[in-house]
């Protein structure tokens, strides 16, 4: 009697242990997903133009996930019906946690999703990024693909917000980044979920703007991102000369990718959000397909246009004047009908050579963690959240792939960029101390049963 409870308690433990996975199926569409084709966006066969906001209640120092509590998307989704956006832009969403509810709603008011792959704990460190590309960050970045991919309001993940900076130095985490965009499209395309898009936000730094552009779409198929976007505040309450946006278009033509500003919103001048004016003209729509204004909420960096009362996030939302002027802005420049100009063959750039502001001297990307190779066939399993020990100093003792990190960096180029660190260890990289815990098991019933 006694074995026979005994095994039955392993039966128990076998069940709990993880195994091999097959990709979750996609929910019913809700909303057609946005695809790319040449340089521009599509839904269905109707151009797409990103017309959006930045969404981080809490600002980037709280690493709130706003889509994880109704409490808090629900208010939020009503006023961004009202003013008449088409996508929103996370920051850090908690992979560990259930979506459906905030997703479904957004979905229901025809709104798409733009997500940063990456958070505060799990993210490539700037500093030293050799160590921060390991297992543990690619664990926490695929569990974010699983959760998000079953929606088809979706649009795009990002590999990376601004991590190459201002410094020279700092092209040196390229490679890493760039190579976590190679990993995030293989485990989509590997898992069978359907095409979504993965790109890079960059920051607008006038020394490696067009190198760091080239970078992200020169090389094999699999190594080219979906889309580039950048961080611009150069717009001013000016015009598209005085703020060097029509030198960016003409230095953009024929790049070959859709390219749109992951975030734009000078608070210099007033802000009247002159910026959709140009980006929904025939000036920019050739080569841009929108932009997403910085930011939504007011935080202490002072971008936001809706004051939320609340340490929770989930007090009253009061209206500042910014939030009528981009209202305004958005519904007295819509979308422009028809192809907008976009040019329909998808083009390679020719990787940048090194000189003295890039400083990546290879083409060559480092080539994916082999603990994390197993996840391309068993998933990646429950992601770790954003309260994990996160992944920037993951020792061999976890991953196997990397040393002990340097640290973050914390200096930014625009108001959204956040440092990072930690270590995590997977639920497969758990797996063999689980199995030999069995096997002890095991030998422990056949003494017992003796």
């Amino acid at each position: 009697m006694r074995s026979a409870t005994l095994v039955a308690s392993l039966a128990a433990v076998v069940a709990a242990t993880p195994t091999k996975s097959t990709p979750q199926k996609p929910r019913a569409v809700s909303v057609e997903p946005i695809t790319a084709t040449g340089n521009a966006f599509f839904k269905g066969s109707e151009r797409f133009y990103v017309r959006g906001v930045a969404y981080q209640p809490g600002g980037s120092g709280a690493n709130i996930d706003p889509l994880a509590d109704p409490k808090v998307c629900l208010p939020d989704i009503k006023k961004f019906a009202d003013l008449g956006i088409n996508v929103v832009r996370v920051y850090s969403v908690d992979n560990s946690k259930d979506h459906k509810e905030c997703m479904t709603a957004l979905a229901d008011a025809d709104i798409y999703v733009a997500l940063d792959a990456n958070n505060p704990k799990y993210s490539i460190n700037r500093a030293d990024p050799a160590p921060s590309y390991n297992a543990d960050y690619l664990q926490s970045v695929f569990a974010v693909i699983d959760e998000f991919i079953k929606y088809d309001n979706t649009m795009a993940f990002f590999s990376g917000n601004e991590v190459i900076h201002d410094e020279a130095d700092t092209t040196k985490s390229a490679r890493y980044v760039k190579a976590t965009t190679r990993d995030m499209r293989q485990y989509i395309r590997e898992r069978g979920y359907r095409k979504a898009l993965v790109g890079y936000s960059a920051a607008d730094v006038s020394t490696n703007r067009i190198q760091t552009a080239n970078y992200f779409n020169c090389g094999t198929e699999d190594e080219r991102s979906d889309f580039f976007a950048f961080n611009d505040y150069s717009w001013c309450d000016t015009d598209i000369v005085t703020s060097g946006w029509d030198v960016k278009v003409k230095n953009f033509t024929g790049y070959g990718l859709p390219i749109f500003l992951s975030e734009y919103g000078c608070t210099k001048n007033g802000r009247t959000f002159g910026e959709i004016e140009a980006l929904m003209s025939d000036q920019m729509t050739p080569v841009y397909s929108g932009g997403l204004m910085y930011e939504y909420s007011m935080e202490e960096n002072k971008f936001g246009i809706v004051q939320i009362s609340g340490k929770d996030q989930t007090g009253n939302r009061e209206e500042l004047p910014e939030y009528k002027s981009l209202k305004n802005a958005l519904s007295k420049y819509p979308a422009p009908t028809g192809d907008g100009g976009f040019t329909s063959t998808t083009a390679s750039a020719a990787c940048p050579t090194k000189d003295s502001n890039w400083l990546v001297d290879s083409t060559l990307l480092p080539a994916m963690p082999e603990k994390a190779k197993v996840y391309l066939s068993d998933g990646a399993g429950k992601g770790p959240g954003l309260n994990g020990p996160g992944s920037q100093w993951a020792s061999t003792t976890s991953s196997g792939d990397a040393a002990p990190g340097s640290g973050s960096v914390d200096s930014t180029a625009s108001p959204s960029s956040a440092a990072a660190g930690g270590f995590a260890m997977s639920p497969v990289d758990r797996a063999p101390f689980v199995i030999s815990g069995l096997v002890a098991f095991f030998t422990l019933v056949g003494a017992l049963a003796l």
